[in-house]
């Protein structure tokens, strides 16, 4: 029996986290194990595997790609040096809000003592101010007033002008009604009509809009005002957050798994499913570019082109409208990772990850030595920097050479003492294959469950009716498509945890419940 004292770790300091109990059932599947296919070995198909296999369930898991953790994967490159180390698609935060993601990676680490807090998130604009939020309270709406008393971005002028009716369904977001309020206008309309303060824009809001790989003019202010509840006014979690102390496979995945393979799922890495078709008996037919295996139910964990593509070539999965909505789903722009291997270190003071404005298309540094064993290894043995740049949203047809020379020229600026150093080596990854979330698209985004009884969904593209998001919304998703399939064989899912499902605080809620009454949103609907 867990103890209050466990539940509490797992929730966090929070103490308002809300809890979600499972369905009640029994622990283990009885008889002859029901099997089912996972495809994709992402986040959401790594928890939903882990959720069916610790009940008994016969689990095969297959990834197209030869490694696990999908957009948080990892895999093994030569540099010039004959070194071998470990390249991924970047830098990740594990903020404190993710209750589910984190008791997933507690399965075979208790104590998550394979992450790492870092002690700020700080960022810098070129207009010369700083902004951090080590010193900011965590506990709302203490947290709202500490941010806006010790940033240097907000105005006492600025701050007059804000329009306080239009901000009110910040005080109090709650799922699915948010969509209902605000899908439809986008975040940088949202915030014109707030008439929030252009020089904290960035450090407020657009640091969220741009970890969705989105444009502030393409992403629902839904979604961003979610994510605002998430992080800033409906958790006492605080910004800060923790990284992995090893790359992503040897801290995250690797461990997880040997955990799945000794509760018997089958992981099937550099398996593609081609096809998949129902049968008459209610399972499904799975054919992969290796071999066609016959399950009883199916998780689709993919990214969202790889669901569009799969359910395309599916003719028989779902039903007409669901298929359509699969369709109509799109992807977010590019995104450009570029790490380099320098001669020489950076300056002592240069945090591990430092948020930026201003800079061009750069949108964050990592210094990777900071906090990474395999980075520090490699400045301990060359007295040199691993340096990682990220460009969120970036143009389609920007030409990648000359949007590579764009961030090692920002970097100089951020960084000027990297402008004498060498680029030993360097990795560009380019990709665009991460949900949009645009105005008015919440309606088309799959929930868990389709028209299938034993075919669902999981990712960060889908809607769970819960106050998550990122790396939490595919974790969460995946438990709860796990939890789908386990009811209907009488069998007890995942207790989940999430941040508070409404604003903290009675006058909170009461002055957010003026602002929908008709007469005041007339006035201030954007």
């Amino acid at each position: 029996m867990r103890t209050s004292r466990q539940d509490a770790a797992r929730r966090g300091r929070d103490r308002r986290a809300r809890t979600l109990p499972a369905r009640p059932g029994v622990p283990r599947v009885r008889g002859t194990p029901p099997s089912v296919a996972v495809v994709g070995a992402g986040i959401a198909g790594l928890a939903a595997a882990t959720g069916l296999a610790e009940r008994g369930v016969a689990v095969t898991l297959y990834e197209k790609r030869p490694y696990l953790g999908g957009r948080v994967g990892g895999w093994p490159t030569a540099l010039r040096d004959g070194t071998t180390v470990t390249m991924s698609r970047g830098f990740h935060a594990f903020f404190r809000q993710y209750y589910n993601l984190r008791g997933l990676l507690r399965r075979t680490d208790p104590g998550l003592e394979r992450l790492t807090g870092l002690p700020d998130y700080p960022l810098r604009g070129a207009d010369g101010l700083h902004d951090s939020f080590r010193h900011v309270p965590r506990t709302p709406p203490f947290s709202a007033l500490g941010f806006v008393a010790l940033s240097p971005s907000f105005r006492l002028a600025d701050l007059r002008a804000i329009d306080p009716v239009a901000a009110l369904p910040l005080l109090d977001v709650r799922v699915p009604e948010v969509y209902e309020r605000l899908d439809g206008t986008s975040a940088h309309d949202f915030l014109d009509a707030v008439r929030f303060p252009e020089s904290a824009r960035h450090l407020a809001f657009e640091v969220f809009s741009r970890s969705f790989f989105a444009d502030p003019r393409e992403l629902s202010a839904a979604e961003m005002a979610l994510t605002f509840h998430i992080y800033f006014l409906g958790s006492a979690e605080g910004l800060l957050f923790d990284v992995p102390r090893a790359p992503f496979p040897a801290a995250l995945w690797d461990p997880l798994a040997g955990y799945l393979t000794r509760h018997h799922a089958e992981v099937r890495t550099g398996t593609a499913v081609e096809h998949i078709a129902p049968v008459p008996d209610g399972g499904f037919v799975v054919a992969s570019d290796r071999d066609e295996r016959r399950h009883d139910g199916v998780v689709l964990a993919l990214d969202t082109a790889g669901l569009r593509s799969l359910v395309a070539r599916c003719p028989q999965l779902g039903d007409a409208p669901w298929r359509e909505r699969i369709g109509r789903l799109r992807t977010a722009p590019p995104f450009v990772v570029s790490r380099l291997w320098l001669d020489r270190p950076v300056a002592s003071d240069r945090p591990g990850f430092l948020g930026t404005s201003g800079f061009g298309t750069l949108d964050n540094i990592s210094v990777l030595e900071r906090y990474e064993d395999e980075a520090a290894r490699w400045n301990a043995r060359t007295g040199g920097s691993v340096v990682e740049l990220h460009a969120y949203a970036v143009p389609p047809d920007a030409p990648r050479d000359v949007e590579h020379k764009r961030l090692l020229d920002q970097l100089h600026r951020v960084y000027p003492e990297t402008s004498t150093a060498t680029v030993l080596d360097a990795r560009h990854e380019w990709h665009d294959d991460c949900p949009l979330f645009p105005a008015g698209g919440y309606g088309d985004r799959p929930t868990v469950r389709t028209p299938h009884p034993r075919l669902v969904v999981a990712g960060d593209v889908v809607r769970t009716g819960l106050p998550v998001a990122l790396m939490e919304r595919a974790a969460t998703s995946g438990f709860l498509a796990a939890n789908a399939l386990l009811e209907p064989w009488g069998v007890r899912g995942q207790t989940l945890w999430t941040v508070p499902h409404h604003g903290r605080g009675a006058l909170l809620r009461a002055l957010a419940t003026w602002g929908r009454t008709p007469a005041v949103r007339g006035r201030s609907d954007p």
